[in-house]
């Protein structure tokens, strides 16, 4: 057994779980504050229900992006010559989270235009709290449609970043 890989698979995990569960978390929070005030998931609002469920399954697509990347520099501090520091560490990490959050927000502006573009006169927001579920499931499939194209160039993107060590031209 390999206890070095053991350690390091470990730290992963613990880092992945904590990241997420803490991002997941501020994301719901915000999308309450700042859109549903009154609605909670204690009511009968299915509609809420599948929109908070769709916001929160883009941004876990979004983060099963950045997670790898964020353990590529760990694996490089622990297996190169390069000096990584655990300070490297949480600026490529805060770096990557802050970006992995831009696009999550750039998604979700770009659905709710496209949806009052392709729907005129309808208030997304308005309908959902009202428990229209249609206008929930519609929003939702197009945001995960979005997040889904979007997630292989947010990943080399972010992965652009992470600071792999320099290699000779062998040719």
């Amino acid at each position: 057994m390999n206890s070095h890989l053991l350690g390091l698979a470990i730290l992963e995990i613990v880092i992945a779980v904590i990241i997420s569960v803490i991002i997941i978390y501020a994301s719901y929070s915000i999308l309450k504050r700042l859109f549903f005030r009154g609605t909670d998931l204690k009511q009968n609002n299915m509609a809420f229900i599948v929109f908070t469920s769709g916001i929160i399954l883009s941004v876990g697509i979004i983060l099963s992006e950045i997670i790898p990347s964020i353990t590529n520099v760990i694996r490089l501090s622990m297996s190169t010559n390069q000096s990584i520091t655990i300070t490297d560490i949480l600026l490529y990490s805060g770096l990557y989270l802050i970006i992995g959050f831009v696009f999550a927000v750039i998604i979700n502006f770009s659905v709710f235009v496209l949806f009052s573009t392709l729907t005129k006169g309808i208030n997304e927001f308005k309908d959902i709290q009202q428990n229209n579920i249609g206008t929930s499931i519609l929003v939702v499939a197009i945001l995960i449609a979005i997040t889904l194209i979007l997630k292989d160039s947010i990943s080399l993107l972010i992965s652009a970043l992470i600071p792999y060590p320099e290699t000779t031209n062998f040719l």
